[in-house]
């Protein structure tokens, strides 16, 4: 029997079950939430749990975490998936976690994708979590500002779990080390590629160590290319219908506004390799284009829409050449949002006089009445002035003059700034006659 319980126990059970931690001090990673002094940590010592949210990638150990903390504090611990649960699931473990709660013994109810309920079935948990029936925790991939309840926010903290660190990695490795009783066989820029494949996610990660365990002979040592033949590449993390699509789009329009075209070319790349469509990313840069750079470089807006024409006409993948280049463009071009703050400053002024009619004498008068009216009356025909410059009002009246475009002293702007000063001077000028 004692033979069958080790076999059991080093053959059949997965690595990733083995190293499950059992405490809280054999979690990796994670110690802005569970270092001393920290907030899980204290109220882990306090004994008492509150309801709260655990928001954090995949694979960082939320899960594990709810079920250590249950034990930790005595409490039973019930586990849902809303990907697999419904009404009925949520109703039974609601009425067996208050028979337990007349005897004397607190329910820990672990729900795993808690995005995934609807709004109706989050709130069907209120009245539990305010009377103490159950302390609720919630795992989460997705932001719980967007996708969770008010009312059920209100009554939780929410907890931020990051992806693991290269440093919590590491500690991983040396687990499995000691667990499989021989060093992980791969050489040191192999094991730098273990790491990077997993970009923070532990269980992930524990999956490749196991795979390459199980792959490699006794006295094999894989290399950075045997080891790629062996555990393949990962696809990206990546979901473009959600918060990862807005945060990715984010960081490329705010590293090109910043002129890191290093930067840009990274996040863009992240997201096409994630499968995102090139066509949004073309979208995002032509705004970019008149957003961000504008007149400062008005050739800008051409090389968008020319990248964007490019990639129509060549598709994936030579197409996206194209859409490096404009990117190498836009970032080392000069930047003004001139244009579009005074877009929006005329947006705002057209709102608050937005029953003026324009001055009678840029009217047209096509018949006879309106010119009797004086439609047109006293219109100069700035082609007609020396200067081809009139100097008259275009405002309506009861307006005045406003100012809305302030170009900046930056790339092409310099250039209308001083053909603006000329129009205004002239303009004073002739007011003055």
């Amino acid at each position: 029997m004692s033979q069958q319980s080790l076999f059991g126990e080093s053959v059949s059970r997965p690595l990733a079950d083995r190293m499950r931690p059992a405490d809280i001090n054999d979690i990796v990673g994670q110690e802005e939430l569970l270092g001393d002094g920290a907030p899980l940590c204290r109220m882990i010592n306090s004994g008492k749990l509150s309801s709260f949210i655990l928001w954090g990638p995949p694979g960082c150990g939320k899960t594990t975490l709810a079920r250590i903390l249950a034990t930790k504090t005595s409490m039973r611990f019930v586990t849902l998936s809303a990907v697999f649960s419904g009404v009925a699931d949520l109703r039974k473990a609601f009425e067996e976690a208050e028979k337990y709660r007349a005897y004397g013994e607190g329910t820990l109810l672990f729900i795993d994708e808690i995005h995934r309920f609807n709004r109706a079935q989050q709130d069907g948990f209120l009245p539990y979590v305010e009377n103490g029936t159950v302390t609720l925790v919630g795992a989460t991939t997705e932001n719980p500002s967007f996708e969770l309840n008010p009312a059920l926010l209100s009554r939780c903290k929410v907890f931020v779990l990051k992806p693991l660190s290269a440093e919590a990695l590491d500690k991983l490795i040396l687990r499995a080390e000691s667990l499989q009783h021989r060093e992980l066989p791969v050489d040191d820029d192999a094991r730098k590629l273990l790491i990077e494949l997993a970009d923070g996610d532990g269980r992930y990660f524990i999956n490749l160590l196991e795979t390459v365990y199980d792959l490699t002979g006794m006295h094999e040592i894989l290399d950075r290319e045997n080891l790629l033949k062996v555990v393949q590449k990962r696809a990206p993390v990546y979901d473009k219908n959600r918060e990862g699509h807005y945060n990715l789009i984010s960081a490329l329009h705010k590293s090109l506004r910043g002129s890191d075209t290093d930067a840009a070319l990274y996040w863009a790349a992240r997201m096409i390799e994630g499968g995102e469509d090139p066509k949004y990313i073309l979208r995002r840069l032509t705004r970019f284009a008149s957003e961000d750079v504008g007149l400062a470089d008005p050739q800008a807006l051409d090389m968008a829409i020319a990248a964007w024409d490019s990639f129509d006409r060549l598709g994936s993948p030579e197409g996206e050449l194209a859409i490096a280049q404009l990117i190498v463009y836009l970032g080392t071009a000069p930047k003004s949002n001139s244009l579009e703050t005074a877009w929006y400053a005329a947006k705002k002024s057209a709102k608050e006089f937005s029953s003026l009619t324009p001055p009678a004498h840029i009217l047209n008068a096509p018949t006879r009445m309106m010119k009797e009216l004086g439609y047109g009356k006293d219109y100069i025909y700035d082609h007609d002035t020396p200067e081809g410059f009139s100097g008259q009002n275009y405002f309506p009246e009861g307006m005045g003059r406003k100012t809305f475009y302030h170009p900046v002293e930056r790339g092409f702007e310099r250039e209308i700034r001083r053909r603006l000063d000329y129009w205004n001077n002239l303009r004073k000028l002739k007011n003055q006659q």
